[in-house]
Formats: structure tokens, C-alpha cells, sequence
């Protein structure tokens, strides 16, 4: 299947306004958790639009400008740090998943979900294991919520440098480790994903 096929089914079908959503950042250690929803215009097809993951970040981007401009609707929400440690965090990803399709200015009638998950919308959902290379809707909201969790993580180094988040992203890399074993745990780490450092 084409990256856009999912969409042309949906509308074969009788949907009429369709949204992609993903999330990005379940896995850090820091951070809240980001999800993107957007609708992109029907027959339009935006070049280069591919999973977050499979793209540099200086495509990623460029192309979060094009998705932002060309998209009939799109909407980046969050959970907290302290959403994640209290729901647990796919929890937390899902409920970011369900703010973003609410925030959608333009109301979808179906839902294309990156992942195994139904995030229990208002809406019908399909969840596409691996869809955010399958459809372009998802891949598109994959670079919204990964593009805004970048900038989020790097105002994050600006407030606690010594952790140096604008290198790992608040991913467990040997160096966030080092600097947590160093400094312990800040105000932005998830103490659910920290055990070992929670009494520091």
C-alpha cells in the first residue's frame, strides 16, 4: 500500500475529514509526552512526508512548516511529567493523543492512530501498527509531536544545563545516565522511569 492509500480508502467509504495521530517522547526518562492530530487536504500530497524516525532533523524540520501551512487542521497537545508518573505513561500518551484530536479546529469523523492502541476518542479510530510509515496522515502528525518535542526538550537544557537535553532528547543514553548518577534527579525526570535514583 501507498502512504496515502489508507486515506483514499477512508474516503471511498464515506469519511470525509480524516486525522493522523502519533506521539513522540514515551520512551525518554525526562519530559512530557507530546501527540500531534492533523487533517491533510484531500488529493494533496506533501513531498517528503515519511516516519519522524526514517527523517534527519533539519527535514523534519522543514517539513513541519509545510505540514503546519498546508494542513486543513492540526493540533500538538501534551501530558505532564506528572500525568505520566501518576496514569503510567502509555496512559498519558494516549490521553495527549485524545487533547490533540480535540484541539482540532476542523472536526474529524475518523481517526488514523499510530500503534496497537485505541485511545478511546469521540471519534472512530483505526490503530495501525506501524503507521506512521504506512499512512501519511500519521507520518505528518509523527513530525509534528517529534519537531515540537525536540524544541521542548531543548528549552529544557536552557533551564537545567548540566543535564545536557538538547543532546540525548531525555532518552536513557550512557551519558543522561552518567549525568543523572552526577546530579540525580530534576524536577523534569519521570520518577516512575527512575526507581533507582527516586530517593536522591
Amino acid at each position: 500500500m501507498g502512504l496515502y492509500d489508507y486515506e483514499l480508502i477512508a474516503y471511498d467509504n464515506g469519511f470525509s475529514a480524516i486525522c493522523g495521530v502519533d506521539e513522540a517522547g514515551r520512551g525518554p526518562l525526562a519530559g512530557d509526552v507530546y501527540a500531534a492530530a492533523v487533517i491533510l487536504p484531500r488529493g494533496v500530497e506533501i513531498e517528503g512526508v515519511n516516519d519522524s524516525k526514517k527523517l534527519s532533523e533539519k527535514k523534519r524540520e522543514r517539513l513541519f512548516d509545510v505540514i503546519t501551512e498546508k494542513a486543513v487542521s492540526y493540533c500538538i497537545a501534551t501530558s505532564t511529567i506528572e500525568e505520566i508518573d501518576t496514569l503510567n505513561i502509555l496512559q498519558a500518551s494516549l490521553l495527549a493523543m485524545r487533547r490533540a484530536v480535540a484541539g482540532l479546529s476542523v472536526q474529524p469523523d475518523l481517526a488514523l492512530v499510530d500503534g496497537n492502541q485505541d485511545p478511546h476518542l469521540a471519534i472512530a479510530a483505526t490503530p495501525i501498527i506501524g503507521g506512521d510509515g504506512k499512512s501519511a496522515s500519521i507520518a505528518a502528525a509523527s513530525i509534528l509531536a517529534k519537531v515540537a518535542r525536540d524544541r521542548y526538550m531543548k528549552q529544557l537544557d536552557l533551564q537545567f544545563p548540566e543535564y545536557q537535553f538538547s543532546r540525548h532528547k531525555g532518552y536513557g543514553t550512557k551519558l543522561h545516565y552518567e549525568l543523572l548518577s552526577q546530579y540525580g534527579i530534576s524536577p523534569v525526570h519521570r520518577r516512575t522511569f527512575l526507581k533507582k535514583w527516586a530517593g536522591k
